[in-house]
């Protein structure tokens, strides 16, 4: 998440460590955040993806090092679809609703509100959702209402958690695209992924994660045997396809490849 770029930070995260009380999940990590920015952190389960978006959220609070945001830097959050209770009784229009800023003199949302709603509902085009059972929608439509519960926040800074995990090829392509257009319109971005090929070849600017940053910068420069092997503790090779790194399981770990290469 380093940047070459002058513009102060949104967040600023110095030699961070921390654990849940074990062993260190993240060790010595430092990274910045500038506005529109755009990037991944990949890596295999268990190698801090999530921790470091909650220590850039402000929901976990660093053991060793510092994290500082922006003054006044408003961040949203979009949790992994698997953690969600579908079956709570609320519509699409409600669960958008839920996410904006408590009025403790009125706790019914106001006409301007149910407004913006309806204009962010547009924007991700699931306008015609808008009185739906959140356990009816699709995968995709999932994901966008809880974009759209980020956006009603008016963030900065946009964290999503594995926002193409468990959803079709044509899904994750529509997430990815909804995502650069949010970023193009000048949204910082971060998420974290696993999916070296669907997801993270595609993004501008990648950190590679386990427990410590092991690379940062494009694709081409962190999708290389090297750095792949360790974060994911296994060999594979990289090929180019259309201009992008390709990953894919080594020659030499497979007896079959290796037969009908020859």
């Amino acid at each position: 998440m380093t940047s070459v770029s002058a513009t102060p930070p949104l967040v600023d995260v110095s030699h961070v460590s921390f654990g849940y009380g074990g062993p260190a999940v993240l060790a010595d990590v430092s990274c910045t955040v500038v506005p529109g920015q755009f990037t991944g952190i990949v890596g295999p389960s268990g190698s801090g993806k999530t921790t470091l978006l909650k220590l850039l959220l402000g929901t976990q609070k660093p053991q060793h090092g510092a994290v500082r945001r922006a003054s006044g830097v408003a961040v949203s959050y979009v949790p992994q679809l698997e953690t969600v209770n579908w079956n709570f009784p609320v519509t699409v229009e409600d669960c958008v609703l839920m996410s904006r800023k408590a009025r403790s003199w009125n706790p019914r949302p106001s006409r301007a509100e149910r407004a913006e709603v309806a204009e962010v509902l547009e924007r991700l085009g699931i306008a015609d959702l808008t009185h739906r059972h959140i356990r009816e929608l699709s995968g995709g439509q999932q994901q966008r209402m809880f974009l759209a519960r980020a956006l009603v926040r008016r963030p900065q800074l946009l964290l999503l958690d594995e926002p193409t995990s468990g959803v079709d090829v044509q899904t994750r392509h529509e997430v990815l695209h909804l995502l650069d257009d949010l970023n193009r319109d000048g949204l910082a971005i971060v998420l974290t992924t696993h999916d070296l090929n669907g997801m993270a070849a595609h993004l501008p600017h990648l950190i590679a994660l386990r427990q410590r940053i092991i690379a940062s910068g494009p694709p081409e420069d962190v999708i290389v045997p090297g750095v792949v092997e360790q974060v994911f503790g296994a060999r594979m090779e990289i090929l180019q396809h259309l201009g992008m790194p390709v990953v894919v399981d080594s020659m030499e770990d497979d007896p079959a490849r290796r037969m009908s290469a020859s």
